[in-house]
């Protein structure tokens, strides 16, 4: 935003769950967070404008796109969910282990509510930075500045468990993801898309853009952010703005 805000309006919302806005009312899908959204831009007026998703927020725009096909102008998605959701097991010989996944599913699904109010937040902030160190910024860090910044802004999350379950049901593809059958809503989505998928990334593998890109056809372009990680934001973000205003 830093980068771009004197050359675009930005709006930057933070969903249910996350950042300043409300937990009152849980999610049980990305679908829930791309209706507020949707319910969100009606009350700015908002239309035909170029919607940006980050991993989750990638599926949420996904959702976003193919419910209201009207609102969105083109679409970027950072290192994207995939069309099949989250899969979170994966194997040497295998990108996914179904049945690990499949198992992996039902102990989701059958969490307590208790259960889920204890996980829906961090349990603190050194936690969170261990992944991050292992999975997001194992090659180059923030500013320590930076980092602090946004580790505090992870500790507001309070939906942590059920943004999980929602990302292992997410599945807007035609086929079974191993847990659910695909909604085949992903064949709704018209807008030109933009696809950036880092290389080397550990949260979400360059697979998953290839999927999506095959998924959208001729609508979607799909270009691979050499020797970047889960966050192009860190690994390369001239790179980043770069494809941003060209495809905008």
């Amino acid at each position: 935003m830093e980068r771009m805000e004197d050359r675009y309006k930005i709006f930057a919302p933070d969903m249910r769950g996350f950042g300043a806005s409300t937990y009152n009312q849980r999610i049980s899908s990305l679908k829930d967070l791309a209706d507020d959204i949707k319910f969100w831009a009606d009350q700015l007026e908002l239309k035909r404008f170029t919607l940006v998703g980050w991993s989750t927020g990638g599926g949420v725009a996904m959702q976003f796109a193919a419910d209201n096909p009207g609102y969105v102008d083109r679409m970027v998605l950072i290192d994207s969910v995939g069309i099949k959701g989250y899969r979170l097991i994966r194997t040497e010989n295998s990108p996914v282990d179904y049945a690990t996944l499949r198992k992996l599913g039902s102990k989701v699904s059958n969490w307590s509510l208790d259960h889920m109010k204890k996980y829906n937040v961090y349990p603190n902030r050194e936690f969170i930075r261990r992944i991050w160190d292992k999975v997001m910024y194992n090659k180059n860090r923030p500013s320590d500045e930076l980092y602090e910044e946004y580790l505090d802004d992870a500790m507001t999350q309070r939906n942590v468990a059920d943004i999980h379950y929602a990302l292992l049901r997410f599945n807007i593809s035609t086929e079974h993801n191993g847990l659910v059958l695909g909604n085949g809503r992903v064949k709704l989505i018209t807008a030109p898309t933009l696809i950036l998928q880092g290389d080397r990334d550990l949260v979400v593998p360059p697979f998953t853009g290839e999927e999506i890109a095959a998924a959208l056809g001729a609508v979607g372009r799909l270009v691979i952010l050499s020797d970047s990680g889960h966050s192009p934001l860190i690994d390369c973000m001239d790179k980043l703005v770069q494809n941003l205003e060209d495809f905008i």
